[in-house]
């Protein structure tokens, strides 16, 4: 059974996915999740704490439970792993993709969550960092920064403007580049 707690941060991430930032109130939440009033706000005091519950749940649900998941064994794996999730994040898990976006730019005026935010990059990148310095990257965290970043413009790209450019022929290009 969900807990409370997590039926809050998932009815978050779907207001705000599909209704913007301004949606997202503690009553909104409670209604939207189907738990008593008041339940969000007990335990997420502040709307500064339900944001961060919000990234912090974000960073779990893309977070593969075994950490060493995500271990190809060459550049073309490595690339199709990529356009799987990029499928994935766009189409069946779009809503809290959307949600992801709104945060990183509500994080542009907010230090708070921009940390929240990076802390949750740093969790994600560092998986990439291990299957590239397992493929035989020079220089790992460069290469991975750099996948992340070619990954996240594409994210954007296809939320934002409904772009179908296909990502694999720019994921192949980066990741051949970070290989070499």
């Amino acid at each position: 059974m969900t807990s409370t707690k997590t039926r809050a941060l998932d009815a978050a991430i779907d207001l705000v996915g599909s209704q913007g930032l301004r949606a997202l109130t503690h009553t909104r939440v409670d209604e939207r999740a189907g738990i008593p009033k008041g339940s969000t706000s007990n335990h997420f005091r502040t709307r500064q704490a339900l944001l961060s519950g919000v990234v912090d749940r974000l960073v779990e649900l893309d977070t593969p439970a075994d950490g060493a998941g995500f271990l190809p064994a060459s550049a073309e794996e490595f690339v199709e792993a990529l356009c799987r999730l990029f499928d994935h994040l766009t189409r069946e898990n779009r809503i809290p993709t959307t949600a992801r976006l709104v945060l990183f730019m509500e994080g542009s005026h907010d230090a708070s969550l921009r940390e929240d935010l990076s802390r949750g990059r740093e969790v994600l990148e560092s998986v990439v960092v291990v299957a590239m310095a397992r493929l035989g990257a020079r220089d790992p965290a460069t290469a991975a920064t750099t996948v992340a970043a070619c990954f996240e413009g594409f994210l954007l790209h296809r939320i934002a403007r409904h772009d179908e450019t296909d990502p694999r022929p720019a994921f192949e290009l980066v990741v051949r580049a970070a290989l070499a």
